[in-house]
């Protein structure tokens, strides 16, 4: 699941960096920060190294959904509107939200943290590469704006807990958090759903 949402969120990251029109290097950047940055702050909370600097693999996927990322914003650059408009920053952006959701919420009770921890956990995995990019674009992060997108993640936090609560745990637990965050996302995305502003 770790490896699912690192591809994803270096896809999607890419192309928002292509969408503000950035060089490859700085497009590049915002790959790795998008797929690094949330699992990183989240293992560095649960008192662990983070994965990235203990095994090159992710980094090696995190490379790949980069290069990936550029192949696509290259593709779709002669078309008209924004890159992230299109379906396929959509969908990479969601799986990603989904499997780093799942994942982070796993990580957070193997760590035998609180219920509140695991909704966390969850959630900071899920929004916070994306949060961090969005700052060095010097955008107000979307989680703080009307999207409906931390929303989903929270609730795959919750969804988690409440499976272990049942005894629904492990893998079974893990891939149904990521499918219902994911079909939550995609359902918001497609109906325009969005919290309200203040």
């Amino acid at each position: 699941m770790n490896l699912v949402g690192l591809l994803a969120f270096a896809v999607a990251g890419s192309l928002k960096g292509a969408d503000a029109e950035l060089d490859p290097f700085g497009v590049a950047t915002l790959g790795v920060l998008t797929a690094l940055g949330g699992g990183t702050v989240r293992d560095v909370l649960v008192g662990r190294v983070p994965a990235a600097l203990r095994s090159t693999g992710d980094v090696l996927v995190v490379l790949a959904g980069v290069g990936v990322g550029l192949l696509v914003a290259w593709a779709l650059s002669g078309g008209a509107g924004r890159v992230r408009d299109h379906p396929a920053f959509l969908v990479a952006d969601a799986v990603g939200l989904a499997a780093f959701a799942a994942s982070g919420a796993a990580v957070g009770a193997d760590a035998g943290l609180s219920a509140f921890g695991v909704v966390v956990t969850a959630t900071l995995t899920g929004v916070g590469g994306g949060s961090l990019s969005d700052l060095l674009l010097a955008r107000v992060p979307v989680v703080l704006r009307e999207d409906f997108y931390a929303t989903p993640a929270l609730c795959g936090g919750v969804a988690y807990v409440v499976a272990g609560a049942v005894g629904v745990r492990g893998a079974t637990a893990t891939l149904g958090v990521a499918v219902g965050v994911f079909a939550l996302r995609v359902l918001a995305v497609r109906r325009g759903w969005s919290l309200p502003s203040l």
